[in-house]
């Protein structure tokens, strides 16, 4: 029988890295061991909320693929992620998921402001839900180390002027949201979608249950801008203090010694006989090489 790992052992392995240096491993060490299922829907969520930006709903609606292949599409961007956190930014593997998405990317007309508002997202989301919903907070070593993580992430995706660090992506996000968040019908139908395919992740008589969860743990300018009803107050404590819960119940328990990979999750099902990560999300018709940058 393995011997349990201790409740703080991935933190202390952290403690002996470098936040620049070692900001994959940092990543890699968040994302799969010590808040695997906080920083996946952290990051559903993040991706969740460009959808209220006009200029991104109105895109995704348009390609027909975040409403009429939900799955895929959540699927895809899943699992392109899991490759580079899992690899690395600078191994092969992580570098041929970046250009998966460069190449994406690369076929539509998509600003280097809203490229760098949805990194943004990446950057607060999973510490903001962590941090509110974790069985721990972040520790500034850590927080340093994600952007650090995403940062390179976003100059390999060759997107322009980044912030120097995370305060400056906290910034950039609550700014960007505070100017472009207001409702658009095409964001309000990818946004459905998305919820949809949420609810369908669960057994169905739950369906009403899920949504009305979903809802409440979103901010009022988020459900503003996709013209949802705002939960009753006692519904959103009754969700945020559940998941608040959960999290006191995990620091009572050890360190997770395997990592945990989204891919083997029952809701990632688009590829039961496995995937190639070159033949993951969309090919329009014309596509660029998209090259990760240096």
């Amino acid at each position: 029988m393995p011997v349990l790992l201790p409740r703080d052992h991935w933190q202390r392995v952290i403690d002996r890295l470098d936040p620049v240096e070692d900001r994959q491993e940092i990543g890699r060490i968040l994302a799969l061991h010590e808040f695997p299922w906080d920083v996946q829907q952290a990051l559903s969520f993040a991706l969740f909320r460009t959808y209220a930006v006009p200029s991104i709903g109105r895109l995704l609606f348009d390609t027909g693929q975040f409403t009429t292949d939900t799955q895929k599409r959540h699927d895809d961007t899943v699992l392109i992620l899991e490759s580079v956190v899992e690899h690395g930014l600078e191994s092969d593997e992580g570098r041929q998921a970046v250009r998966r998405m460069n190449q994406m990317h690369g076929s539509y007309d998509i600003s280097n402001d809203d490229m760098r508002y949805v990194l943004a997202t990446f950057v607060v989301m999973p510490v903001r839900w962590v941090n509110d919903y974790g069985y721990r907070e972040l520790r500034p070593h850590e927080i340093t180390g994600m952007t650090e993580y995403y940062r390179r992430l976003g100059a390999l995706m060759g997107i322009k002027d980044l912030p120097e660090d995370f305060l400056g992506f906290r910034r950039l996000l609550d700014d960007y949201e505070a100017e472009h968040f207001t409702f658009d019908p095409k964001s309000r139908a990818v946004g459905d979608a998305t919820l949809e395919l949420l609810v369908s992740f669960y057994p169905r008589p739950l369906a009403r249950s899920v949504h009305l969860f979903s809802r409440a743990l979103m901010d009022d300018p988020l459900l503003e801008a996709f013209g949802y009803r705002k939960p009753p107050r006692l519904v959103v404590a009754l969700s945020r203090g559940a998941l608040r819960l959960r999290g006191r119940l995990l620091s009572r328990l050890p360190s997770r010694r395997r990592p945990s990979y989204a891919r083997d999750l029952a809701r990632v099902k688009s590829y039961p006989n496995g995937h190639l990560v070159e033949r993951l999300g969309t090919f329009p018709a014309t596509m660029p090489s998209g090259d990760v940058a240096a």
